[in-house]
């Protein structure tokens, strides 16, 4: 099976100009997304041991402060979209000039944008309900800005920006007292992107009256989207052995995560609302696991375990629209039949899940095979 793997590997060869190691780590971040984490609640079902309680204290976000692997699995998204940035806007601006990189980059924003909206329940509670910022939303507006960026900045430019939107993100909110509170603060729902969003998002939000992907927030997650930017551009860079480059990356980000933990103690590490702080460790965990992909996958060609994260990152959005459409659950019952789900010590849920998950790989390794690569 291992040379099989290899073998339909060799297509997307990093001679190619494509990266292995980029849609691999893609579809291992959309794995988590798409019900992975399932597979560490089903090991709970089994029973209470300090391992099975680490890991499943991993994979419950934070309620507001602190950073677990749960909190790492969007940004690692967004930072993943800043190097397809690289990999992919250059390309269009080389191929079609200025003006046909705008209509692909509006296009796929618009595109992305709705269908953020479609996957939160789009108008089916009534257009009160409708919620305009979310996951996608937020991949989109990332997308956008770091797109325009790309299209007319040089990379020291970028950095500018970049560092630009964290330390004023973090000046603003630090030292600029939120309105009604007369002081600065940190607190859950009384801070300045909290008010942001109760004065300016109209209609639905994720929160008591703020989204937790708002429209203030949404300025230091542009800067995790212009990091993966800065790595793309790194790994295509000649200048740099490629065997070296994994370890660079490897040292670059824990250089971050270290800076972001040591920022934490005045800017705490904030998901919700995406303080500058967990910009660092999140974008510098991300440099860490990319470089450790990198060097597995592209420089040492080891392999034979990538296939089906392969699949899933060559269609992760097709994927994740899929599993919020489609009830893989019942599916799974259909294969196994309801009394399985019902056995008793862990057994149940670990089959549900595993069924669940293995039908959602199943699907993307037949898209894969098909050669169908949905793009917006």
């Amino acid at each position: 099976m291992g040379a099989d793997v290899d073998k339909t590997l060799q297509a997307k060869d990093p001679s190619a100009g494509r990266l292995i190691s980029v849609d691999v780590l893609r579809g291992f971040d959309m794995f988590w997304i798409v019900g992975g984490t399932a597979i560490v609640w089903a090991l709970a079902d089994f029973g209470s041991n300090p391992v099975v309680d680490f890991l499943a204290n991993q994979v419950e976000h934070r309620d507001w402060e602190g950073f677990v692997f749960e909190d790492f699995i969007f940004p690692l998204f967004v930072f993943l979209v800043g190097m397809a940035v690289v990999f992919s806007v250059g390309k269009i601006v080389e191929q079609e000039g200025l003006a046909g990189a705008y209509r692909r980059i509006f296009r796929r924003f618009a595109l992305m944008f709705a269908l953020g909206i479609f996957y939160n329940g789009g108008i089916e509670h009534g257009v009160d309900q409708i919620r305009l910022m979310g996951v996608l939303q937020r991949l989109a507006l990332c997308y956008l800005a770091t797109a325009l960026l790309f299209c007319h900045l040089k990379p020291r430019q970028m950095m500018y920006v970049c560092a630009g939107l964290l330390l004023g993100y973090w000046a603003w909110l630090s030292f600029v007292p939120v309105p009604g509170a007369g002081a600065v603060s940190f607190a859950k729902g009384a801070t300045w992107p909290n008010y942001i969003d109760r004065l300016f998002l109209p209609l639905s939000k994720s929160e008591n009256g703020w989204d937790a992907e708002g429209l203030m927030s949404t300025l230091p997650a542009v800067g995790t989207c212009l990091l993966g930017a800065f790595a793309g551009l790194f790994l295509k860079n000649p200048a740099v052995p490629a065997n070296r480059k994994g370890l660079y990356l490897v040292g670059a980000g824990l250089l971050g995560v270290c800076a972001g933990y040591l920022w934490g103690f005045q800017f705490p590490i904030i998901k919700k609302i995406w303080t500058s702080s967990y910009v660092l460790v999140a974008g510098g965990y991300s440099c860490v696991i990319l470089g450790v992909f990198y060097q597995l996958i592209d420089v040492w060609k080891i392999r034979f375990w990538t296939a089906p994260f392969l699949w899933i990152g060559s269609n992760a959005l097709a994927i994740y629209l899929v599993c919020n459409m489609v009830k893989f659950e019942e599916l799974a019952a259909l294969v196994i039949g309801e009394d399985e789900f019902a056995l008793p010590g862990g057994i149940g849920s670990m089959s549900e899940t595993v069924i669940r998950l293995g039908l959602v790989v199943l699907l993307a390794g037949f898209l894969y095979r098909k050669k169908v690569f949905i793009r917006i």
